[in-house]
């Protein structure tokens, strides 16, 4: 430092601080030259601001907003501590650190991997959620003490990934002892951030912080189980899969109606998608029915035959049908019998799926 900032130091007897613009500047110690101060010099300090004073190391005083001499009657604590017999009639050493005390806004906080909490629903899920917070320096002399120390521009970024690293621990508390389902979790935002909020707040006090404002802004699931639950809820909005096949084939045949081939050009296209919409129908109420407690429908009772009777075709028959049929004389072992896949009428004694029916029917009688 030359002459003319000694010479500035030992004239100017101003001690303030105007933060500049687009600055992130927390505390800022004032420039002086050796450190010294004169007696009667003036500090101003403004709103939004704080002044410490450091004499030896050690916090002399903490200043509000206003305008200060500083002189021996302002200064008590100070003075005890150095022991002038004299007052302030000669330059002494000294620091004065302006603490910016206003709120900061927006400050992000995320969680960087995936953390596990037990969902009620679900089970073990993991979960991602991230916000926006706001604090200001509470306590200017612990501030000081705690994080700033001698450093001349202490800055936000300098704290930022310790508030990060604190937030995401007690957010992570939070979201476990909440028993809030996942489900519900979008509805609870303000209670969760609340709860959050009083939990972060005792170690931002003991760096001399106060948090004014926590959000919690999302909590999201892996996409993988995203796209799961998207499915599901896609199947609760079809709803009655009856009316939705319905309402497809209406739109087909009207779409059908518009191509050159016309509706007989799709035939066998939505012939499919209606045989589809169907069993899709049918496996949806056998699942409805299973969740209501009903019993599941009747299994088929197998191959349906054709029986010649009487010199006419009758049926088709199911195999209990046929066994009644057989034990009441109706049907007998010559009977000719057909269903699909057999390449022609064949005895009822021959065809193997029909034999364990006649097990109990005795054979006709010898001739005579």
């Amino acid at each position: 430092m030359g002459l003319l900032d000694k010479l500035r130091g030992e004239l100017i007897d101003i001690i303030e601080w105007t933060e500049p613009s687009n600055n992130d500047i927390l505390c800022y110690r004032f420039p002086r030259y050796q450190n010294e101060i004169k007696n009667g010099a003036k500090l101003t300090v403004r709103e939004g601001q704080a002044a410490v004073f450091v004499s030896e190391g050690k916090i002399a005083d903490v200043f509000t907003p206003g305008m200060y001499t500083l002189e021996t009657k302002n200064l008590p604590i100070l003075s005890t501590i150095k022991g002038w017999k004299y007052g302030f009639n000669s330059p002494f050493k000294a620091e004065v650190y302006f603490v910016s005390t206003r709120q900061w806004t927006d400050k992000k906080w995320g969680t960087q991997n995936p953390v596990m909490v037990r969902d009620p629903e679900f089970g073990p899920v993991r979960l991602r959620a991230f916000g926006s917070y706001a604090f200001r320096v509470g306590d200017p002399a612990t501030f000081l003490r705690q994080l700033v120390a001698t450093d001349p521009s202490f800055e936000t970024y300098e704290i930022a990934n310790q508030l990060r690293n604190v937030i995401v621990a007690r957010i992570v508390d939070a979201l476990g002892t909440s028993k809030i389902p996942i489900l519900d979790l979008a509805g609870n935002y303000e209670k969760l951030s609340q709860v959050a909020k009083d939990r972060i707040a005792p170690e931002m006090q003991g760096m001399g912080l106060t948090i004014t404002q926590f959000l919690v802004e999302n909590v999201s699931l892996p996409p993988e189980v995203e796209q799961m639950l998207d499915k599901r809820s896609s199947m609760a909005v079809l709803g009655n899969l009856d009316q939705y096949t319905k309402f497809q084939t209406g739109t087909a045949i009207g779409d059908a109606a518009k191509n050159p081939g016309g509706v007989a050009g799709v035939g066998a296209g939505l012939g499919a998608g209606v045989a589809i919409g169907g069993a899709m129908a049918d496996a949806m109420r056998g699942t409805h029915a299973a969740a209501a407690g009903a019993p599941p429908p009747l299994p088929s009772a197998g191959a349906q035959f054709f029986v010649g009777m009487g010199g006419a075709q009758a049926g088709p028959f199911d195999l209990a049908t046929l066994s009644a049929k057989i034990r009441s004389g109706e049907i007998t072992r010559q009977s000719l019998v057909w269903k699909a896949g057999m390449a022609g009428w064949v005895a009822a004694e021959g065809v193997a799926d029909l034999q364990p029916l006649f097990a109990a029917v005795p054979p006709p009688l010898p001739p005579g």
